[in-house]
């Protein structure tokens, strides 16, 4: 079994984060040296992404988080929908965080010494499948969430495939 060298010291990869959103007119707060948030606006709702540098495990964190705060006390529907999502993904997961009662989006990516120039690639693969999926799954939370719509009736539209074109 081969490890993987460590990283220097001094690579930090929230670094290039706000480079990739350097670009843009996003609003980006540089919390600490590890941390970044941006809010970038979506097709919904505006929604956070929070990133966070772990050195010691080489781990690169990101959380989108979308902003719907739920209305509906029964967290059994809030949890069944997450499995029902989750089954759909091929990167990353939903959450429930408890604390702002909203959904969330999160993926880890673990960094080797060797990835340099395609890290940032990757990155923004990454940054991209994050805002697709909570845009596509936006409408489906909000009903849960704040109306109590059924997760099974809500993903209904979702799981139906389309013949054919409009």
């Amino acid at each position: 079994m081969q490890t993987a060298k460590n990283l220097p010291l001094s690579y930090n990869p929230i670094d290039i984060v706000e480079n990739i959103f350097s670009t843009s007119s996003y609003e980006l707060e540089r919390r600490n040296l590890n941390e970044v948030v941006i809010e970038v606006q979506g097709k919904w709702n505006n929604m956070l992404l929070f990133f966070a540098w772990e050195a010691s495990m080489q781990c690169l964190h990101l959380s989108c988080l979308m902003d719907i705060e739920s209305t509906i006390e029964d967290r059994s529907k809030i949890f069944e929908l997450l499995a029902m999502v989750n089954e759909e993904l091929w990167v990353g997961h939903f959450s429930y965080w408890a604390e702002q009662k909203m959904p969330v989006f999160k993926h880890s990516i673990l960094l080797n010494s060797d990835e340099g120039e395609v890290f940032e690639s990757k990155l923004s693969q990454v940054i991209d499948i994050a805002i697709k999926e909570c845009e596509r799954m936006y409408p489906i939370f909000k009903v849960v969430l704040t109306k109590g719509m059924s997760p099974q009736q809500a993903l209904y539209p979702m799981m139906m495939e389309t013949v054919g074109q409009a």
